[in-house]
């Protein structure tokens, strides 16, 4: 530009998401009750700057008004910066942080958890701009079955504090599972003071989680302090609210594996002491000891009955020599050797004379028959 006033310009302000680079430039924002103007100054300029900047300095700048080509804005390029002070917006806003921790809305005791599979979830922050975006997109490559409600609100200028609260209680009385409450780039100016605890009351009330994001890592409200989660990125909210489903699936899979390896190795050491138990059982089992004195029985069932052949086979022989003798004694061999047995006619034996008389008849018996016999003479024979 070549307008002399745009190139020679005193700006007055507060301090605000200031950043000292690695590279020596200073980024920072200055702002009053009326607007916000993004400033650098490049580190070729830092030399005459004998004091370091901080949240909510009042200073005085000189430099240029230029536009910032990538985002298309104004912005504000310094080249002198002078200290006034702390300025007011600063002082209220400390002064509302202080009643605040004072009144309990900061303690970490009354901060809700995260759920940590959330099947809903709700989004606040404005239509247009790159933080739903960035919300949308990273929640749904981290989880393609979420349900997202988005729920539009202002986040800058009139009416934005009254239009985030009606918002936050929208996403409530529909049963969100979590909440992420966004803003764009720089801290919602008109929400200092009252308005900002009209938010910060909201966000303590509601009895669902609630994650903030802002638009820079530097940024931070009372709103930061109240909720159940500050994340630094409206895209760091999304990973801290939704769960990487892959991870969880990876996780899912080494968990089953590791189950199924505990499983097996619990059914390997019960089949070892159902083992072990069956063995014991054998050895008490009353089946067991039926199936040994059966066997001992069987034992001495053959030993029984080999000394009972044995027995009989020695009365066989026994029984064969008294066969043997009693064959020489029977009355029939007798016969067949040629001797006869005499009886009288009453059937008395005869074995002397003294048993007959003349004229007596007697029978004769031989191997093949008996012969009928009369007595007529008898006979004395002397035996020597």
């Amino acid at each position: 530009m070549d307008d002399f006033a745009l190139n020679h310009i005193y700006v007055r302000g507060e301090v605000s998401n200031c950043k000292y680079h690695t590279s020596g430039h200073i980024y920072f924002t200055l702002k009053d009750k009326g607007g916000a103007m993004a400033c650098v100054m490049f580190a070729g300029y830092r030399k005459g700057l004998n004091f370091r900047m901080t949240e909510g300095m009042s200073v005085v700048v000189f430099g240029s008004v230029g536009v910032y080509e990538r985002d298309g804005r104004y912005q504000l390029y310094a080249r002198e910066i002078m200290r006034e002070g702390v300025g007011q917006l600063y002082e209220a806003y400390e002064v509302l942080k202080k009643k605040l921790l004072a009144e309990g809305l900061f303690d970490e005791d009354h901060k809700q958890l995260i759920p940590r599979y959330p099947k809903k979830l709700g989004v606040v922050t404005a239509r247009t701009g790159a933080a739903v975006q960035d919300i949308m997109n990273v929640s749904l490559r981290r989880n393609p079955w979420l349900q997202i409600i988005f729920c539009p609100a202002r986040v800058q200028g009139e009416g934005a504090a009254a239009s985030i609260v009606n918002a936050v209680h929208a996403l409530e009385d529909y049963g969100v599972d979590v909440m992420i409450v966004g803003r764009g780039g720089g801290s919602i100016e008109d929400l200092w003071a009252f308005n900002e605890e009209i938010v910060a009351r909201a966000v303590y009330d509601c009895k669902i989680p609630i994650i903030s994001a802002v638009g820079h890592e530097t940024d931070t409200t009372i709103i930061d302090y109240v909720s159940d989660l500050r994340a630094p990125t409206p895209s760091a909210a999304a990973e801290l609210a939704v769960p990487d489903m892959r991870v969880v699936m990876g996780q899912m899979d080494s968990y089953a594996e590791a189950l199924d390896y505990a499983m097996q190795a619990c059914i390997d050491r019960r089949r070892r002491q159902l083992e072990g138990y069956e063995r014991v059982f054998r050895h008490l089992s009353p089946e067991s000891r039926i199936k040994e004195k059966r066997q001992q029985l069987m034992t001495a069932e053959e030993r029984m009955r080999i000394m009972m052949d044995r027995k009989l086979d020695q009365a066989k022989g026994h029984l064969a020599v008294c066969v043997q003798k009693l064959n020489g004694l029977s009355p029939l061999r007798q016969l067949e050797r040629g001797y006869a047995y005499v009886t009288d006619d009453q059937g008395h034996g005869v074995t002397g004379i003294q048993q007959v008389s003349v004229g007596r008849k007697l029978t004769v018996a031989v191997t093949d028959g008996e012969i009928e016999a009369d007595v007529t003479e008898i006979r004395a024979v002397r035996r020597e």
